[in-house]
């Protein structure tokens, strides 16, 4: 019998219907001998609602009231999916993150997990129940509603999974596995068996968003295993493990979009510092100081800056992920320049080359990064081995 951590996001509880297949998910992994703590996101749209609806009476709601708010959502769904289970003859009870015990730092909106008093969770769990938990949530020292931030669920599974020691952390969600790149804007992506913690960090850090950043580097740091699966479809996913059974030279090509090429002048020498630390620096010349800022963030810079700011044009960020990557920065340059894909700047990290470019640009260069450098055939005993990041 193995201890099963699951998390179920907005989409896979977008509806009743949807809410009832998942709680048939649930019982499958019972039945095969499983004991199953469940995180579960807010009805897709739902946190979206909220916020509207707090923005309809202020444009910069109160921290701590907008996480009251915000943390409604999770107590439909919990709640919708407990009856589910209960309703089909199978022990469960809903927790909100207070009553489970999770508790976080004091910053709202934003919060951090520091530990999991797991006495109740564990209590649930042996007396047969399958225990469900409001993920995105927590509460602080003080008493107070806390959320994790956009994609928190993810890490209320993870760090579930860390304080429970479940044998596997299982992230069910709308697509079936990790994939190569992006299947909206690259053809001929593959899924992938397996991903290193390491490799999915980057990933995950330069835009693929299947996975959050912060609990991809929560379930590395505690060695939790990962799987993404699909809640539509049976399947192995993807694993995320410390060591995959095959290393690959190029793991995936993350897409990053929503971008802006914003260019200043007359600023103080402390708020370039500022810009600095918080941006992307293109050119930093006296006559010409150019950022990379995401779109969501234009129109608080604007009305910091005023007229010493503006927006030159839309931009993306393409990211080769692997092992062996920092020596195709040149070759990926020249293929990109080669087919008129004008790059305003490439950097080189450990495990990761990525190269900025116009977003009108984004699917011709992602196209070529991917067929040149992610996918690449090789002729072994006479048959064609495909390795994919």
């Amino acid at each position: 019998m193995a201890l099963i951590v699951q998390k179920y996001g907005g989409t896979s509880v977008g509806s009743v219907e949807r809410i009832q297949s998942v709680s048939e998910r649930i019982i499958s992994a019972q039945q095969q001998g499983h004991d199953v703590v469940v995180a579960v996101s807010a009805m897709a749209g739902e946190t979206n609602r909220l916020m509207s609806l707090a923005n309809q009476i202020s444009e910069a709601p109160e921290p701590r009231e907008l996480d009251m708010l915000l943390s409604a959502g999770e107590q439909v769904s919990i709640a919708l999916l407990a009856m589910s289970l209960n309703q089909k003859g199978v022990k469960a009870i809903s927790l909100t993150a207070d009553q489970a015990g999770i508790y976080t730092n004091c910053t709202f909106n934003d919060a951090t997990i520091e530990h999991i008093e797991t006495d109740l969770i564990t209590q649930w769990v042996d007396k047969g129940y399958v225990v469900i938990i409001a993920g995105f949530q927590g509460r602080d020292v003080h008493g107070n509603i806390t959320t994790l931030g956009r994609g928190g669920s993810d890490t209320t599974a993870v760090a579930l999974s860390a304080a429970l020691n479940a044998d596997e952390c299982q992230i069910f969600t709308d697509v079936d596995g990790i994939y190569s790149s992006d299947p909206r804007y690259v053809s001929a992506t593959q899924r992938l068996n397996e991903v290193s913690f390491s490799d999915m960090y980057i990933l995950a850090k330069a835009g693929a968003k299947v996975l959050q950043e912060h609990s991809v580097a929560h379930a590395w740091d505690e060695a939790v295993t990962l799987r993404v699966l699909s809640s539509f479809e049976d399947g192995e996913g993807t694993l995320i493990c410390a060591q995959p059974v095959k290393s690959k030279a190029v793991t995936g090509l993350a897409l990053k979009q929503d971008l802006l090429l914003v260019e200043s002048d007359n600023l103080l020498d402390s708020e370039r510092v500022e810009l600095v630390k918080r941006y992307r620096v293109l050119s930093e010349r006296c006559d010409c100081f150019q950022i990379v800022v995401p779109k969501a963030d234009f129109l608080q810079l604007k009305l910091a800056f005023n007229t010493k700011i503006r927006n030159i044009r839309s931009l993306s960020i393409l990211t080769l992920v692997g092992d062996k990557v920092e020596g195709m920065a040149e070759s990926a340059c020249n293929q990109l320049m080669a087919n008129n894909v004008d790059i305003y700047q490439h950097n080189i990290e450990p495990k990761s080359v990525s190269v900025i470019v116009n977003q009108a640009d984004l699917e011709l260069a992602a196209e070529i990064l991917h067929k040149t450098f992610v996918i690449t055939e090789q002729s072994q005993d006479n048959n064609l081995m495909i390795a994919v990041s």
